[in-house]
């Protein structure tokens, strides 16, 4: 008689829990932004594609010529606008160009940031490209980039290292010799 008892308990324990269980599956609600396996091959892909943006605007030069599009006598990229960035697309060069075409033609939004250590040590952000606060499913990409003290600016008012020691640029030089700084450029990237 008690076997019968704890099979029976066994049996009206399973029920029980599987009500539970169907219960919980239809009370979740899956919507666009569920997170899925689609989703993270779209993320993936974005990735990619975002590394793909770095590395071929980095072998070709124009990642460097960006970094140095600079307005020494204003202190910011050239023509940024008031807020000191660009917030509609990409900057007006190559780069930009290659980031529009790729990114914003298929509503993606982006944002560039320049990671560098300043004269104090410590790690500095840069923004370059500035589109808004990313969601949750953003990826980034990230390059690291070498500028030398006889790198022209954009301006054409003289070199990156003549800009910094007139304290006339983004980042500190943080060496004696040739070398002016190492910069990480960093593509943040999302959906619309």
């Amino acid at each position: 008689m008690r076997a019968q008892a704890h099979t029976l308990e066994g049996f009206a324990a399973a029920i029980i829990l599987l009500s539970g269980v169907l219960f919980a599956l239809q009370a979740t609600a899956v919507t666009p932004l569920t997170a899925s396996t689609s989703n993270q091959h779209i993320e993936n892909q974005q990735a990619a594609v975002a590394e793909g943006v770095l590395a071929s605007a980095e072998a070709n030069g124009t990642l460097v010529e960006s970094l140095l599009y600079w307005d020494t006598s204003e202190e910011r990229f050239i023509d940024s606008g008031t807020r000191d960035v660009y917030a509609n697309g990409g900057p007006p060069t190559p780069f930009g160009a290659t980031l529009n075409r790729t990114f914003s033609d298929d509503r993606i939004a982006f944002n560039v940031e320049i990671l560098h250590t300043s004269a104090g040590g410590g790690q500095t952000r840069t923004r370059m490209v500035y589109m808004g606060t990313p969601s949750d499913n953003a990826v980034a990409a990230s390059r690291t980039v070498v500028l030398f003290d006889d790198d022209p600016l954009g301006d054409g008012s003289g070199t990156v290292g003549d800009a910094a020691d007139d304290g006339e640029f983004y980042a500190d030089d943080l060496d004696d010799g040739p070398l002016f700084a190492v910069l990480e450029v960093r593509i943040i990237v999302w959906r619309i």
